[in-house]
């Protein structure tokens, strides 16, 4: 049917530049405050900062940063949301019909690069950078300008990891005017898959590869540098009255957070470049003759196993600050879930070897990673068992955050029970590499890891715009994501049992309805996605303008906390300038 990605990817860019180019039009045009004194084209807010484009390419500012962090984050989803479409449509059909086994496995490798890389940990990122210093009460990050400096890292890593595809782009755009350029069609989407195993890797002829590993390097020097920008403001920027006995729960898993990822991303960023000389300077660090590929694989778990809880914790900080205010509770175990934070960020570097059960290593190495990953559920099931009992009893309200953050509960009980056979060693022998590790990796990036980033973006969203969004569809959203991901995913637990390897554009008849309900659950999650993005567009133009900073009713059960209170500040200013 469709043989090449290309043609419609140049439309679909055309059409994008058109709509960039509409939308910059009539910023310029709108100076003036609107009719209703809406934020879009009258922000009301007495403001010594550059306007327009210039404000934002200069930006040292926390919020803006954290802003900017977001809109790439969203921006990197959406590219990588299209790649997983684009792999549900070939795979509901038993035969390889849509695209080539070469374009499909571009499109898993480039759709694992972009969610993990560039959109789940940029989007936390902006989140620490909004709210962590209103949270703590400083002024600013620690390193505005470092701050600055490491988002701006991250456009052009994405371009290099996405490099074929935009330059294969780029080059028939041109072509369709009559100039052919050989070098754009030089770069291919690599095949590699996420994991980039050598010797594939290393031997694989493709130029592209090189800058792959080059463009995650740079992401992860930028992603180090947020981290410890992060860690030296809770550190030294806290405000007199926040100890550490009252700083919120989402702070504690952020700084958590950064400090995994000060010791995993280094080993990554070393073993990329480790990998970059010997494909191009003869080094045998992953040859046979050398370290050997297996090599590899431990220095890439070494950061992969942790990378996972790099993307969750923030979740979790999220579930467990949003889900009280809609419980009209307080967090039960506050203290336990710090711990359990504490513990799971120790445990994570003891148990990269469980993912490679099946490469013959010694058995009492194997035994050894199996009890660590086993015990690893503790703290999760902890957390669990917590935000189960802050909802007990409470007095719950069905708002669209809070619809998100139970669904990712579920997702994540799911995800994290499956995870708990994998961590078995006779299972994860017959299961390794089937569908069944998609199944339970996606009912926690897709279920508690994305919903979480979801709810909190229906939580700040009236703090963040000065509007509201329209409720009813926020709910709509959150049921409609629920029901899509376990349609989508739980099948795939059930093909995996069936023993179907995964990465492949093909695979036996028997399993084509499983798959076609598969795609039809991920139909359902893309209308979700569609709601939420017209939803939060449309609510940021014309939404009812809020008034009254307490738009959650949070004063009423105590919890009308710090950012809120930040906000209720602003409000009273923009009233005091409008006058």
């Amino acid at each position: 049917m469709f043989t090449e990605i290309p043609g419609l990817l140049v439309v679909t860019w055309a059409l994008l530049g058109l709509a960039i180019y509409a939308g910059y039009r009539q910023n310029w045009q709108l100076r003036s405050v609107a009719a209703d004194g809406g934020y879009l084209s009258g922000l009301g807010f007495e403001s010594e900062k550059p306007t327009g484009l210039f404000r934002w390419l200069t930006t040292v500012d926390h919020k803006d940063i954290g802003v900017l962090y977001i809109v790439f984050a969203t921006g990197a989803a959406l590219w990588g949301g299209t790649d997983a479409m684009m792999i549900r449509t070939e795979l509901f059909t038993a035969g390889t019909d849509v695209w080539s086994p070469d374009t499909y496995n571009a499109l898993f490798t480039a759709h694992g690069f972009t969610m993990l890389f560039f959109f789940a940990t940029p989007a936390f990122t902006g989140l620490a950078n909004y709210f962590i210093p209103i949270l703590v009460g400083a002024d600013d990050m620690a390193f505005p300008r470092i701050n600055a400096i490491a988002f701006w890292l991250l456009p052009p890593s994405l371009l290099l990891v996405r490099g074929g595809l935009v330059t294969e782009v780029l080059g028939k755009m041109l072509a369709t005017v009559g100039v052919r350029w050989e070098l754009l069609f030089s770069l291919k989407p690599p095949t590699t898959g996420w994991t980039l195993y050598t010797p594939h890797s290393a031997l694989l002829a493709n130029p592209q590869v090189d800058l792959v590993l080059l463009g995650l390097h740079l992401s992860g020097l930028a992603t180090v540098m947020a981290a410890i920008n992060i860690i030296v403001t809770i550190f030294t920027e806290r405000g007199e009255q926040i100890t550490w006995a009252n700083l919120d729960i989402f702070s504690w898993t952020l700084l958590t957070t950064s400090g995994i990822i000060l010791f995993a991303f280094p080993v990554l960023g070393s073993s990329l470049l480790m990998l970059v000389a010997d494909r191009n300077f003869g080094t045998t660090f992953f040859a046979v003759e050398g370290g050997g590929p297996i090599l590899w694989q431990h220095l890439f778990w070494f950061f992969g196993h942790p990378e996972v809880y790099i993307l969750v914790l923030p979740a979790f900080g999220l579930v467990s600050l949003i889900l009280p205010k809609f419980a009209g509770r307080k967090l039960f175990g506050f203290k336990f879930i710090v711990y359990s934070t504490l513990a799971i960020g120790v445990l994570s570097f003891g148990v990269w070897a469980h993912h490679m059960f099946a490469t013959g290593m010694d058995p009492r190495l194997r035994a050894s990673f199996m009890a660590v990953s086993l015990a690893i559920a503790i703290p999760s099931a902890v957390k669990t068992f917590n935000w189960m009992a802050t909802l007990w009893g409470g007095n719950v309200r069905w708002a669209a955050p809070q619809i998100f953050c139970v669904g990712g509960i579920m997702t994540f009980i799911v995800g994290g029970v499956t995870g708990v056979f994998l961590a078995s060693i006779p299972v994860d022998l017959v299961l390794h590499d089937t569908y069944y590790v998609v199944g339970h990796f996606h009912f926690i990036v897709m279920g508690v890891i994305t919903f979480a980033a979801f709810a909190a973006s229906y939580y700040w969203f009236p703090l963040l715009t000065g509007r509201m969004f329209n409720r009813r569809l926020g709910r709509i959203h959150g049921y409609l994501s629920i029901v899509g991901v376990f349609v989508t995913f739980m099948p795939l637990i059930l093909i995996g049992y069936g023993g179907l390897p995964r990465r492949f554009a093909s695979y036996p008849a028997a399993f084509e309805p499983l798959q076609q309900i598969s795609s039809f659950g991920a139909v359902i999650i893309g209308v979700g996605v569609v709601i939420w993005l017209t939803n939060l567009v449309q609510s940021y133009r014309l939404g009812p303008i809020v008034t009254d900073a307490d738009v959650w009713n949070l004063r009423e059960s105590g919890q009308f906390s710090r950012e809120w209170q930040w906000f209720e500040t602003q409000l009273e200013e923009r009233t005091k300038f409008r006058r």
